[in-house]
Parts: structure tokens; sequence; C-alpha cells
């Protein structure tokens, strides 16, 4: 098992979310969070006033998924939350060593 974990534009989830209901990926955490990339953040005027935006706003969103279907959530992912600018986002996927359901007791892929 796999956690895939994308960080995106917060307004792309909607369409990611759609897009990974259609693959039959039903699962999910979403987290609001802040960072950047090769970006690095960029001036905004407020009230006649310019100040540094560091942190750019995104959206985790975290995913555990069998192994034999991580190409296809990823695919999934990226076709739906590339627009083309700096600032989509990166996909990270890292070994799960083990996922249990904790009403049930299941564990592997029977937990997901």
């Amino acid at each position: 098992m796999k956690k895939v974990t994308a960080m995106i534009k917060p307004f792309k989830l909607d369409d990611v979310r759609e897009a990974l209901a259609e693959a039959d990926i039903h699962g999910m955490t979403v987290s609001e969070v802040k960072g950047f990339g090769r970006q690095k953040g960029h001036t905004e005027a407020y009230r006649g006033a310019e100040y540094a935006v560091d942190f750019i706003p995104k959206v985790k969103v975290e995913i555990a998924v069998a192994d034999e279907r991580v190409e296809h959530v990823i695919e999934t992912i990226v076709s739906a939350a590339r627009s083309g600018k700096v600032g989509d986002g990166k996909i990270f996927v890292e070994p799960l060593e083990q996922v249990i359901r904790i009403r049930t007791g299941e564990t592997g892929n029977d937990a997901v």
C-alpha cells in the first residue's frame, strides 16, 4: 500500500475530488495548508499598501491506495489539478507499512 499526498491549488479541489470519485477512489483526507516552492510567494496590495505573501495557500489531499492503483491515482490527480501555470503543486508517494480499520479490525487493502 502507498500514501499519495498531493499539494494542489485550492480552487482545483472540487475537480480533483470529482475525478477521483469517477476513478472509484472515495476515501481521502483534505487539509488547508500554506507553503511555497519555486513561486517563492508574491506581493499583494491591501488598502494602498503593498506587502509580501511568503506562504501560498494550498490544499493537501492524502489518499491511501493499493499498490496496483497508485499510477492511476497519480494520473487522475495530475489531469484534474493541472492548469499549466507555476504553482500547480506536487505529488508525493510514500509506502504505508500497515493500515487498520478501527471499527472492524480489517487490515491492509481490506481496511481501505
